[in-house]
Order: C-alpha cells, then sequence, then structure tokens
C-alpha cells in the first residue's frame, strides 16, 4: 500500500496542497490514505506525520512530494528513514533534488546510504565539537553539559502512550517536558525502545538520564 505525506509551511491559506496532493495521485496515492500537516517543518506538532508513520505498515510505501515536507533536519530525516527501513516500509520521493530516492530500488537504497553517511559524518562532527567545549570548560574549573531531560519513568510512559493509536505526539511530548526530537531519541513511531531507549530501561535506579 502507498501512504503519501504532504506540507505547507503556513497555516493561514496562503499556500495550497494541491500541487502536492496531484503529485500524490498521479503516483498511485489513494486520495484516502494521503496525510497532511499545515506549519513549518521545524515545529515539534504534525499530527499528520505522525498519523501516516502509524498507518504504514511492512511492505507500504510512504511517498512524499519533495524530501524538505518530510525531514525537519537531516538528522531528523536519516532516523525517520531508518525507521521506515528498520520496519520495513520504503520511501519514494517524487521530485527536487531527493527525487532519486525510492528505496524499493537498489538505486534508491544506495542514496539513501549516502545520506546515511553524510548523518554520521554530521553527528561525528557535532561529539567532536561538544568534547572539545566540554574538555575547555574543566581546563577553566567549570563543568559543562545540560541535564537529559528524559527519564526512566517517563520513558515508561511514553512507551505506554505511543501505542495506543489516539495518542497525539506533540501533547505527549508537553505531558512529558521533552522536545519531539529527545523524544524519538529513545523511542519509534509504536513507542519501542530505541538503542538510548534500552539503555535507559537497564540503567540502575538513580542514574536515568
Amino acid at each position: 500500500m502507498l501512504i503519501g505525506y504532504m506540507r505547507v509551511s503556513k497555516t493561514d491559506g496562503s499556500q495550497s496542497t494541491d500541487l502536492q496532493r496531484d503529485a500524490l495521485i498521479e503516483a498511485g496515492v489513494e486520495i484516502g490514505h494521503i496525510y497532511e500537516d499545515q506549519g513549518s517543518g521545524q515545529l515539534d506538532a504534525r499530527p499528520g506525520l505522525d498519523s501516516a508513520l502509524k498507518a504504514l505498515r511492512e511492505g507500504d510505501t510512504l511517498v512524499v512530494w519533495k524530501l524538505d515536507r518530510l525531514g525537519r533536519s537531516l538528522r531528523h530525516l536519516i532516523n525517520t528513514m531508518h525507521d521506515l527501513t528498520n520496519r520495513g516500509v520504503g520511501l519514494k520521493v517524487l521530485a527536487g533534488q531527493g527525487a532519486s530516492i525510492d528505496t524499493t530500488t537498489p538505486t534508491g537504497k544506495l542514496v539513501f546510504g549516502i545520506f546515511a553517511a553524510l548523518a554520521e559524518f554530521e553527528r561525528e562532527l557535532i561529539a567532536e565539537r561538544t568534547r572539545a567545549g566540554l574538555a575547555a570548560a574543566r581546563a577553566r574549573g567549570r563543568k559543562g553539559g545540560a541535564p537529559f531531560k528524559m527519564t526512566t519513568a517517563k520513558l515508561r510512559r511514553a512507551m505506554a502512550a505511543m501505542g495506543k493509536p489516539e495518542t497525539v505526539v506533540g501533547k505527549l511530548c508537553r505531558e512529558l517536558g521533552v522536545t519531539r526530537q529527545t523524544l524519538y531519541r529513545y523511542l519509534d513511531p509504536n513507542g519501542v525502545p530505541r538503542i538510548d531507549g534500552k539503555r535507559l530501561l537497564e540503567m540502575k535506579p538513580g542514574r536515568s538520564k
């Protein structure tokens, strides 16, 4: 099954989803399987995307008009694509710079691999700069780094909530006091713990991050 997702940046009606909708329908997506959001991609609350991700099943393909309609950042985009791949879901981009991405084909998988390598490079650069900054702070007698907002209790609550189809992820994040990026660092869209989530659950009491 093909599941479509589209998004416009403004909510005042000055932008239309008609172009995206027409492209998705032409690509074979049924009108009843198209989800949409209105608002900046930088916003945490994207109920349309949340619903689209929950609707996907193994063997399905998520179809978007352009790559920038899907991801808030390169890191978020790669995490989403990894989730889809791990769930056996394909991703197809119809236009723009990402039009060669169709992870159901060998060429598309190759392009995805390049994106993943770039994301890994970005993560290493950020980690290197962070380590250098902390080392410089310690040399001056200061302790750096902010405390993590996720705790074991919050994680377990999120796991239970995200397993329910009626859960709105943006609202859940506000209740937990974490960002969507933090939540998805620990859990996938179905509430299954990622590597960081498993590590947190295995930590001894009093050491939650």
